[in-house]
């Protein structure tokens, strides 16, 4: 069985490439700051420019730190439910945990009028996409102490989706144009509103879905051989499928709630990595995927920010039209999926 030690050198170009992609995220913007200013702003030294250590300390420092808890979860959460269901095409999402997220974020923007608009705001906003994740999730964990058949768990969930997504389409139809605009706008992803205190939240809870994750590898590796050679192995497997359920809600829905639906990325970086590395050993996809999805996500926000323009494109649509591509070009080039 391969290991970390065994794909070092891997695992260090990846660290090289995420510090390169990390100052090029820092340094360019609507501002472009020198690297060698960059350097010492990290370094604590002072700038030649006060506005520059204002806008990275202020903004662009926390955006990258959040483009890297926000990439890594969901990349991770992404491979997670692939093992789970043994499907490429499952992703962190698939379990309706976006939707439900999505549902609590229009019933705060779009009934407004009802709630009062004194009660939208960020924080809200924040609280209402984690409440909405939350009780999908807790449905979800409840059927899945029913349902035995993992294929059928997956398709409840993909149910789940479709009630959530129809009854945001009706909020949507009865809402105006203002309140339906601060919507579209939530559904776009941002890495680049949260605060140092949002952003140590929401890196206290991607460190403990790590953690968790890295508790379960035993499991993700054995499920890969299929649930039945998984008991023969010693795998309680309901109390492996519910542990990872569980993980995967914990990521996606408080990145989705601090970040918005940010699409691909969870998809398309488990199937990377497994063509790059060619393993499927879990100690080895578990980091790597986590370091892969920062590295992309931070590249996407570096272009979204379209350096040395004011304006900023939606987030959502750069990891799509980059990622699909990468990921087309390197299935063709390899001729078959590594899964």
């Amino acid at each position: 069985m391969q290991t970390i030690a065994s794909h070092k050198p891997q695992f260090i170009a990846l660290f090289l490439i995420l510090l390169v992609s990390g100052l090029l995220n820092i340094s360019l913007g609507s501002v472009t700051i020198p690297l060698s200013q960059t350097f010492k702003a990290l370094f604590g030294e002072a700038m030649e420019n006060a506005s520059w250590e204002y806008i990275i300390y202020s903004y662009r420092l926390p955006k990258a730190v959040t483009a890297i808890l926000v990439g890594g979860g969901l990349s991770l959460s992404g491979l997670l439910m692939q093992t789970l269901f043994r499907n490429p095409l499952a992703g962190p999402f698939v379990l309706g945990i976006s939707s439900g997220a999505s549902l609590g974020a229009a019933l705060l923007l779009m009934g407004a009028t009802l709630l009062g608009s004194i009660l939208v705001s960020d924080v809200s906003l924040v609280v209402a996409a984690s409440v909405g994740s939350f009780l999908v999730l807790l449905v979800v964990v409840l059927v899945a102490n029913r349902v035995r058949d993992t294929m059928a768990l997956l398709i409840i969930g993909l149910m789940f989706g479709s009630i959530t997504a129809a009854i945001v389409s009706v909020l949507a139809y009865f809402s105006d144009a203002e309140q339906l605009q601060r919507f579209i706008f939530w559904t776009y992803g941002s890495v680049g509103n949260l605060s140092w205190n949002q952003n140590a939240l929401l890196g206290a809870v991607v460190i403990v879905g790590v953690a968790l994750s890295v508790l379960h590898i035993k499991s993700l590796n054995a499920l890969l051989l299929g649930e039945q050679y998984a008991q023969s192995l010693g795998i309680t497997l309901k109390k492996s499928r519910l542990g990872i359920i569980l993980v995967t809600g914990l990521l996606a829905g408080s990145i989705t709630a601090f970040a918005g639906p940010i699409a691909f990325v969870g998809l398309a970086v488990p199937h990377l990595t497994r063509q790059i590395f060619k393993t499927m050993d879990h100690k080895v996809l578990v980091p790597a995927v986590f370091l892969y999805g920062a590295i992309l996500l931070l590249l996407c926000d570096t272009i979204a920010q379209l350096p040395s323009s004011a304006q900023v494109l939606p987030i959502n649509a750069i990891t799509s039209i980059v990622g699909a591509p990468v990921v087309i070009w390197l299935l063709v080039r390899k001729r078959k999926l590594f899964f």
